[in-house]
């Protein structure tokens, strides 16, 4: 059995609420999952303190867990690299810095192997709509990052679950109505053809569990709503936790409950293998 804590859209900053943050790194000292996976947005605004206050919380958890980490569109500094007029390295500096020199780390463990990808890439002529609000929001994933994660999971043992890290959505958000990830069709047909098992993803600010089914296997895609004040439609803030044995596949959202100071009991689902 591997246990796996998913989080995303933590927004150190303004957004942050502590006491939910320290809710979460006091039940990680106590689950001791073997890995913690944080799919973006660390940050509000890929500010130097912002981002201090999310490599304590990572290194926190790493004492006691593996962690995988990938950026949000909130953690890139977009307008140091618009349109690819400026430096692709200076809108990723900041996390570099400060999170991880690796965008898109992998992950092993026996049974199973994380891939991130960086679907945050910035202002980009590929992730831009007729919507301004969309501008630096949108994610993409390039063909050479699905041939790269191709590559990671055939040198992997036969058996090992397929799990991508990433931070947009590629489902439609109940409340937003909105696909985080551009291509969308695209990109879960590539997860198809890759069999992945598994997706961590964020970005839609609700809780959200999807299983797509493919031809010769299904995805689970595991949507972690924001710990933050940001949550859509005044939900209360979220995390996944999950579990995955040989046979099936199972998340257990727990949600925020400001009576008990703690993520509470959530929906669960449970997919086989």
């Amino acid at each position: 059995m591997i246990s796996v804590l998913h989080v995303s859209d933590l927004h150190f900053g303004k957004p942050s609420v502590p006491e939910q943050v320290e809710a979460i790194a006091r039940r990680i000292q106590r689950a001791r999952y073997h890995v913690v996976a944080v799919s973006g947005d660390i940050s509000q605004r890929a500010r130097a303190r912002e981002l201090e206050q999310g490599r304590a919380f990572l290194r926190a958890a790493g004492e006691v867990s593996r962690t995988i980490v990938v950026p949000g569109n909130h953690d890139v500094k977009w307008w140091r690299d618009p349109l690819g007029l400026g430096s692709t390295r200076a809108q990723f500096a900041a996390y570099r810095a400060y999170i991880s020199a690796d965008l898109e780390p992998v992950l092993r463990l026996p049974g199973a192997t994380f891939v991130g990808l960086n679907t945050a890439h910035g202002v980009k002529p590929h992730t831009l709509t007729w919507n301004p609000r969309d501008i630096g929001v949108v994610g993409d994933l390039r063909r050479g990052q699905v041939e790269r994660a191709r590559a990671i999971f055939e040198a992997s043992p036969a058996g090992d679950v397929r799990v991508i890290v990433m931070h947009h959505n590629p489902m439609r958000g109940e409340l937003s109505r909105r696909h985080g990830l551009a291509h969308t069709r695209r990109a879960l047909g590539a997860f198809a053809d890759l069999g992945v098992d598994l997706v961590l993803c964020g970005h839609d600010h609700q809780e959200a569990v999807h299983y797509v089914e493919h031809t010769r296997r299904g995805t689970v895609i595991s949507t972690a709503g924001t710990v933050s004040n940001r949550s859509r439609g005044h939900r209360p803030s979220s995390i996944n936790e999950i579990s995955i044995s040989t046979d099936a596949i199972t998340v257990q959202t727990r949600v925020w409950s400001p009576a008990d100071s703690d993520f509470v009991d959530g929906p669960v689902s449970r997919f086989a293998r």
